[in-house]
């Protein structure tokens, strides 16, 4: 298996892995949906089949027989093509979220491996784009990398998707990505990146900056979550506003939790996208 990305020129991605991305482009998938196959003992490991676009699962089938299937979360754009990807392929699909499951067990235990033979994986609990948010480290005795799905893009910043998504539950998932180190981070939207702790804590940042500018706009007079985006994401592409809306509803959340002593105090830590 080769290490180029399809379609991705210039990608530094291990010689283990391959990457086929949906042709689904948009303003929340960005150039499209990143499957990644990764190799195995004769076979691979398939992370988001992606969405049901039939010439995108073949090309995804025609890359070697395929032992496992595994999900970071249950939106369509990653998930929607499991089914017909497991009758294609005959392998079992593993999900945090059960229903998603097919002929396989769901992603229960966090930190419990769940590869096959010849690729050592391990499943981390990553909840806050959605409560069944997953990531993937991927071990190789020449490095490890993280498989993240929409927690953390390749570009830009991802939706909090509320009421699903959370901000307590993510600032605490970008938390526990930052204290992974400098892993190769391959997303589920947009380019690789270098390095998982950096990339983090940069989102950290973000979201500290965007809670300041949603409490901003609240003491301006702001009542409803489409008021604050019309303050917050001002300069913002309008397509995205919807999506904003959902993590400007769950910071709402947060922040009302936060008054009633519900969550703890966020840990420290940017966005071209809606987050």
């Amino acid at each position: 298996m080769s290490a180029p990305a399809e379609g991705v020129p210039g990608a530094d991605l291990p010689a283990w892995c391959a990457l086929v991305r949906a042709d689904n482009p948009g303003p929340l998938t960005l150039e499209g949906t990143n499957t990644y196959a990764l190799s195995a003992a004769g076979s691979l490991v398939v992370v988001d089949p992606g969405p049901l676009l039939d010439d995108h699962l073949q090309r995804v089938t025609g890359l070697g027989p395929v032992a496992l299937v595994l999900l970071t979360h249950g939106h369509p754009d990653h998930a929607e093509g499991a089914r017909r990807f497991a009758a294609m392929t005959g392998a079992p699909v593993r999900a945090r979220q059960p229903t998603l499951c097919i002929d396989g067990e769901p992603l229960t235990v966090d930190g419990a491996p769940c590869g096959v033979d010849g690729r050592e994986i391990h499943v981390l609990h990553t909840p806050g784009h959605t409560a069944d948010s997953v990531c993937f480290m991927v071990a190789d005795e020449r490095g490890s990398a993280l498989i993240t799905g929409d927690t953390v893009l390749g570009r830009g910043t991802t939706v909090l998707a509320h009421p699903d998504g959370g901000l307590g539950d993510y600032l605490r998932s970008l938390e526990r990505l930052r204290s992974l180190g400098s892993l190769l981070l391959l997303p589920g939207h947009g380019p690789v990146r270098p390095d998982a702790a950096a990339t983090a804590a940069a989102y950290l940042a973000h979201r500290h900056e965007r809670l300041a500018q949603v409490q901003a706009a609240l003491g301006a007079g702001a009542r409803t979550a489409a008021e604050v985006v019309e303050r917050v994401y001002a300069d913002v592409d309008r397509a995205l506003w919807p999506a904003a809306e959902l993590s400007v509803r769950a910071q709402l959340a947060y922040l009302a939790g936060r008054s009633a002593g519900h969550h703890p105090p966020p840990g420290r830590g940017r966005d071209v996208s809606a987050g």
